[in-house]
């Protein structure tokens, strides 16, 4: 079952589309956000062109200033991006919206269908409050 995942604004504005495969049609939270951070890690890993990570967990901005540009190219761990992901849906750091619904927990069950849209909302934290 191939599953569409859209990166949303709060106003609606899709800012990012990628395609996630499954083998079965029952899935959970966990396994959609595990699957998709893989596969923009493995991505980010094949490409040939250096270019920063673009994935659901970025480096925040102090860190990306602190490291500055890299000549070399830097290889991603997964894992690690899966586990910072996984976190930050456990603190609001993102909304992951299933036809609509906010999902509540990594351990619920999604029935994929055809027209199935999962929607991730990122929140950006206020300046200054």
């Amino acid at each position: 079952m191939t599953l569409t995942v859209r990166d949303a604004t709060f106003a609606g504005d899709i800012t990012h589309t990628i395609n996630l495969d499954f083998a079965t049609e029952q899935v959970t939270v966990r396994e959609i956000i595990t699957e998709r951070v893989t596969q923009e890690v493995e991505a980010h890993n094949a490409a040939t062109e250096q270019g920063s990570f673009n994935g659901l967990v970025q480096p925040s901005s102090v860190e990306r200033r602190l490291n500055g540009q890299r000549p070399k190219r830097k290889i991603i761990d997964a894992e690690k991006q899966v586990y910072v992901a996984l976190d930050a849906f456990q603190q609001n750091g993102y909304f992951v919206l299933i036809d609509d619904v906010q999902a509540e927990s990594l351990e619920q069950r999604v029935t994929l269908r055809s027209d199935t849209e999962v929607s991730f909302v990122k929140l950006t934290p206020l300046i200054g409050g």
